[in-house]
């Protein structure tokens, strides 16, 4: 089916089939970042043209399962797969197997490759930095000689992507305010109901912090209904392009969300896997530098537009896909760099 693609995954060679057929597992198929990687995956290998894309993923957070679908989409998806891992050191073993098969296979976000997994190109956001970003526009918004304290959590703690953005968060702040008490990363659950409880019990325990910030997406839709509930003085802010999150910051419950642009960089997977299974397009090898966005009063009404259809997504990402792709050198940094 398929000429031997070298153990990097990456290889020149391209398959037999007509057309082709490339593949991406999701983390989930319920949450909205995931939903929106797969949504953009299938956006890009559409626009690269002449290939079939097969999407699927678990139904909740679950490694095991993801391995499952690996072994399973293999069997079908001669042309490369994107993997976006719940648990990269879970699924490592299983898509060095994979590559040994001849399939390719990228990381698509996750935060890190594992090792021993034979993979050589993720496409990934700077998380610590992105963390950093969040962590200035609050600063932006505190006295230079703040000295209360601030309160991270993270609905996906161990999740390497998250990790680094509260690790960012946290060098920054005390960069900018060292007067500051930072508190946590804390763990506020995956599940959207446990998290709101979490958040509620955090702005109780912490009714003079000055601000409270988020690192996942469950995150920032529960700390905009909790400030709001509270007709909070704090600041909140968090990470995710969710409805009720860009609502947050419109209403002024979130000063800002940031975007991990997970359509784009699904759409740039989908695209790479595409050009190199129709026409052997040699993918690159290392980090792809995905970039991230800071959604905040000033832009929220752009983003609610782009965010409202498939379509309107598509016509904001597709240029930034063209660039992205054009030389990919300019954004590569060595794989074990990624943060």
């Amino acid at each position: 089916m398929i000429a031997a693609a070298g153990v990097s995954g990456c290889g020149t060679a391209k398959t037999s089939d007509d057309p082709p057929t490339i593949g991406f597992i999701a983390q989930n198929n319920s949450r909205d970042f995931s939903k929106e990687m797969s949504e953009g995956f299938r956006a890009g290998s559409t626009i690269a043209g002449g290939v079939t894309a097969e999407i699927t993923g678990p139904d909740t957070h679950d490694g095991l399962r993801q391995v499952e679908l690996l072994r399973d989409l293999a069997t079908r998806a001669k042309g490369g797969i994107g993997l976006s891992a719940v648990a990269p050191e879970l699924v490592a073993e299983p898509m060095a197997q994979v590559i040994e098969q001849g399939v390719p296979v990228i990381a698509v976000a996750g935060g890190q490759v594992a090792p021993g997994s034979r993979v050589t190109l993720m496409i990934e956001n700077d998380s610590f930095e992105m963390g950093k970003l969040l962590a200035d526009a609050a600063a932006d918004r505190l006295p230079p000689d703040s000295s209360g304290k601030i309160v991270i959590g993270s609905n996906s703690p161990a999740m390497p992507a998250l990790d680094q953005r509260s690790l960012g968060m946290r060098a920054r702040l005390l960069e900018r305010l060292p007067k500051l008490q930072v508190i946590g990363p804390l763990d506020t659950g995956r599940d959207l109901t446990a998290n709101l409880a979490t958040w509620r019990r955090l702005a109780d325990a912490n009714p003079d912090a000055l601000a409270l910030l988020g690192a996942g997406d469950v995150d920032a839709i529960n700390l905009a209904a909790v400030h709001a509930e509270k007709n909070a003085k704090w600041l909140a802010g968090a990470f995710s392009v969710d409805p009720k999150a860009l609502q947050g910051v419109k209403d002024g419950h979130l000063f800002a969300s940031v975007s991990a642009e997970h359509f784009l960089k699904g759409a740039v997977a989908g695209y790479m896997l595409a050009q190199h299974a129709k026409s052997g397009r040699k993918m690159p090898e290392g980090w792809f530098v995905a970039p991230g966005l800071l959604v905040q009063a000033s832009n929220v009404d752009e983003i609610i537009r782009r965010q409202a259809s498939g379509t309107s997504k598509l016509e904001a990402a597709r240029p930034q896909m063209d660039a992205l792709t054009a030389d990919p050198t300019k954004h590569l940094r060595p794989l074990d760099q990624a943060r």
